[in-house]
């Protein structure tokens, strides 16, 4: 029997002295083990005014009790008969005025070879470990996840000001960051959800797979992980839509939970070789891609000097005149794509298609405002590259190339073509991201995707959430 502990993890979870514990009664007893010093993180003083059914009366205290609600919802999920510990902290993180790291968290210890292991020779956290071996794995000292999150985030000038943790447990966060949410995605992680392979080179962990690599599979080949070699598994981490997870539990909930795939239509008489379907990013503002598709004339929005259109300031008369009644393209950068959206929608677009300004993959556009009533969407550079070539020759009013925003029917949002979920890899390694992630493309939004979206709820199982599945196909 092999028992590794975490990475990194080991020393920062020694650095801070047990300071007490709770414990939350359920399917499976979670206790979060405070590692905050005095007067710092859960033991911060400072007065606090009860918020959306946090009673706590200080930052402290109202720290504590949003993460024994969060692991309340996964100890009413999970069972096993071994108490789960997670050794947590609220800590000074990485922060700029414009981004922050909002925490981290993943599996203590990760073992091998336990009493009653399913598979032979392959890692699984620690807390998953024990709960397989009906007893604990673990020192009693040691926790089977460690999590640390930003104690700085919103209460000071050079850490996202303003977008602090909401600590309420009803989701009212408005235009902060929901912690609860935060919290279960970070648990999740430390339950299982990630593997210990390493995703930029490959390579196994101490030469031995972990349970992950088993359902993971390079969807082009129908090659799991396990059975790849380094370099194999390496390309494959990089290859947008490239990686797909293949279990049973998870297969069976996907047509419950996932909807039809969102879609932009390019044709016309001038469409050419842009003619066709795309995969497009979803807007969290605005109406949905819905039963009734959305479509009209396609027209750029042009204002700077090198033919693109930011469209970050109300537009000019001639802008205007092209967009009204149309579908406006314009360009990422400079503002944000609520801005973008409400400057076009002013103009009378009845819909907006965002080009992305760097390459990568498809993305969301982040964002919200209920006075947009237009659906809006975000594209590849290289496809809005291809789509701009089609719109040389136009009048302006007209195009001659049709766009069209609605839903293929045919296929479910970030599935395969055997309708299993794809996972998060995008072309260039997001370490941290890739791999232990579902893909950005599902919809509605799922709590594992590398970015926390808006409309989550407290919810990590069908028909809403595909993050339980994923942890039952692992061994829960």
């Amino acid at each position: 029997m092999k028992t590794i502990k975490s990475l990194c993890r080991v020393a920062a979870a020694l650095a801070f002295a047990l300071a007490g514990a709770s414990a939350v009664q359920a399917a499976a007893t979670i206790t979060i083990v405070n590692q905050n010093a005095p007067g710092e993180g859960f033991n911060d003083p400072t007065p606090a005014t009860p918020v959306g059914g946090n009673t706590g009366t200080t930052l402290g205290q109202q720290r504590l009790i949003a993460f024994q609600h969060a692991a309340n919802i996964w100890g009413r999920t999970l069972d096993s008969s071994v108490p789960i510990r997670i050794g947590a902290a609220f800590v000074p993180l990485a922060c700029t005025a414009n981004g922050a790291v909002l925490g981290s968290a993943g599996a203590y210890e990760i073992w091998t070879d336990f009493p009653n292991a399913p598979r032979a020779n392959t890692w699984y956290p620690s807390a998953l470990a024990s709960k397989l071996a009906g007893t604990d794995l673990t020192a009693p000292a040691d926790p089977h996840i460690i999590a640390r999150f930003n104690s700085r985030l919103g209460l000071f000038p050079d850490c996202l000001p303003g977008s602090g943790f909401y600590l309420g447990l009803d989701r009212r966060f408005g235009n902060q960051i929901d912690l609860v949410t935060v919290l279960l995605h970070e648990m999740a992680h430390g339950l299982g959800f990630q593997t210990f392979t390493d995703d930029e080179t490959g390579q196994l962990f101490f030469g031995i797979p972990s349970v992950w690599d088993f359902h993971l599979v390079d969807n082009r080949t129908n090659t799991p992980w396990v059975a790849m070699t380094d370099a194999q598994r390496a390309a494959s981490a990089i290859t947008w839509r490239g990686l797909s997870w293949d279990g049973p539990n998870v297969n069976a909930a996907v047509p419950r939970v996932l909807g039809p795939r969102s879609n932009l239509n390019i044709g016309g008489a001038n469409a050419g070789g842009a003619a066709g379907n795309y995969y497009v990013g979803d807007a969290s503002f605005g109406p949905p891609l819905g039963s009734r598709a959305v479509s009209g004339q396609l027209m750029p929005v042009v204002e700077q000097a090198n033919g693109t259109g930011l469209a970050c300031t109300p537009l000019g008369a001639n802008n205007a005149t092209a967009v009204r009644n149309n579908i406006a393209l314009v360009d990422r950068g400079t503002c944000d794509f609520v801005t973008k959206a409400r400057n076009v929608q002013a103009a009378g677009a009845i819909g907006m298609v965002v080009v992305d300004n760097v390459p990568g993959d498809v993305v969301g556009l982040s964002g919200n405002d209920p006075s947009i009533t237009i659906p809006s969407v975000r594209i590849t550079l290289a496809d809005g590259n291809t789509i701009k070539a089609s719109l040389q020759q136009r009048s302006r009013t007209k195009s001659g190339v049709t766009a069209t925003l609605g839903l293929d029917r045919t296929r479910l949002a970030g599935t395969d073509e055997r309708r299993r979920i794809l996972m998060y890899t995008p072309s260039i390694n997001a370490p941290g991201s890739s791999v232990s992630h579902y893909t950005t493309e599902a919809k509605p939004n799922q709590l594992m995707e590398p970015s926390i979206n808006s409309d989550l709820l407290h919810v990590v199982k069908p028909p809403r959430d595909l993050t339980f599945p994923l942890l039952r196909d692992i061994g829960w």
